[in-house]
C-alpha cells in the first residue's frame, strides 16, 4: 500500500472528520472508499463511452447488429421491464 497526501479545503476536511465519527471508521478508510469508488464509476463510463463509440462507428455496417434480433431483444427489455412492475 502507498501513502498519498492529498491536501483538503477546510470544509471538506471537517465534513469527512464528522462523517469518519459518526460511521466510527477513520477518515482514510473513507477517503479511500471514495476514491476507489470514483475510479470504478470512471473505468464504468470509459467502458461504456468506448462501447457506444464502437456501436456508433458499426452502425450500418455489415457488424450492425442484425435487425430481427434487435427487435427481439427490445421487445424482451420492455416485456421483461413491464413484468418487474
Amino acid at each position: 500500500m502507498k501513502n498519498f497526501h492529498v491536501p483538503l479545503p477546510d470544509a471538506t476536511y471537517d465534513h469527512l472528520r464528522a462523517a469518519a465519527k459518526r460511521s466510527k471508521v477513520p477518515a482514510t478508510a473513507l477517503a479511500r472508499e471514495a476514491i476507489e469508488f470514483w475510479l470504478r464509476q470512471q473505468l464504468r463510463k470509459a467502458r461504456h463511452d468506448a462501447i457506444a463509440g464502437y456501436a456508433a462507428d458499426m452502425a450500418g455496417t455489415p457488424l450492425d447488429l442484425d435487425e430481427e434480433l434487435e427487435n427481439a431483444g427490445v421487445e424482451h427489455l420492455m416485456k421483461t421491464s413491464n413484468a418487474s412492475k
